[in-house]
């Protein structure tokens, strides 16, 4: 009979509470349990000491006996500080989904096409600016050369 130490849940729709038991791991989760170790309250604060509540000497007994505690009940007895701390690394855990990336994608094409068309503008914007300073360098240098031309008949015929 393989035992283990887990939560069984109780409390009504929306409002969970959960007892810690030992059970037959083929039993259902909140179906016939051997023995209840403690309690497991999660609406209550987390520094709320009957947040969990458990009897030590029946857990160690029935731990000694080889029951194997659930992954939150391993936490639980973890900052209880009855076993050791395991090391947990999942990586999985932080990586975005399909579609988040999907979606980073999609933005970091539509930030690198709007950086392109706004280089693409400045640079539009400077050649037109330097084609105006052509063109208006040129109008200042053309009438420059026309007026003295102008001038040159307007002064012979005042000195006819």
């Amino acid at each position: 009979m393989a035992m283990k130490i887990r939560l069984a849940r109780g409390g009504s729709k929306k409002r969970p509470f959960y007892r810690i038991v030992a059970a037959d791991s083929r039993m259902p989760r909140d179906g016939r349990y051997v023995e209840k170790l403690g309690t497991y309250n999660p609406l209550l604060a987390k520094d709320d000491e009957n947040r969990v509540t458990m009897n030590m000497d029946r857990v160690n007994y029935w731990l000694g006996e080889g029951a194997q505690p659930t992954d939150r009940i391993s936490r639980f007895l973890e900052a209880a500080g009855v076993i050791e701390k395991k090391e947990r690394a999942n990586m999985v855990k932080g990586e975005p989904g399909k579609k988040a990336k999907d979606r980073v994608e999609e933005k970091a094409a539509k930030v690198v096409a709007a950086a392109e068309a706004e280089v693409a503008a400045k640079e539009a914007a400077k050649e037109a600016e330097e084609a105006a300073k052509a063109a208006a360098a040129e109008a200042a240098a053309a009438p420059a050369e026309e007026a003295p031309a102008e001038e040159a008949p307007a002064t012979e015929e005042a000195s006819e």
